[in-house]
């Protein structure tokens, strides 16, 4: 199921802040739910693309907090360059996001 993932993009001076907001619950699997244990669920990996080239990578894990906000701050971004971000959890799920730079 695709995580819902909300990017915002701003230009401030020379550089472009991309900040990212992801729905996720961000399980850690330690915790015992009656007599089951909660099956872990965290996002392992997320991918920046400025127009179709990977500009960053943040590989996190369990210790990430839930709807994790993650940014990236972009130097020779420009306007009509286009910001794409993905990410994938343990589960396989995935959630993605795209714009252009304005």
């Amino acid at each position: 199921m695709e995580k819902l993932t909300k990017l915002r993009v701003r230009k401030s001076g020379t550089r472009t802040e991309v900040m990212v907001l992801v729905k996720h619950p961000m399980e850690v699997g330690s915790r015992w739910d009656d007599e089951t244990r909660q099956e872990a669920d965290y996002i392992e990996k997320m991918i920046f693309e400025l127009n179709g080239v990977v500009v960053a990578e943040a590989r996190m894990g369990p210790g990430v907090a839930e709807d994790p906000l993650t940014g990236i701050s972009l130097k020779k971004a420009k306007s009509g360059d286009k910001v794409a971000v993905s990410s994938i959890d343990t589960r396989g799920d995935t959630g993605s996001a795209e714009t252009t730079i304005s």
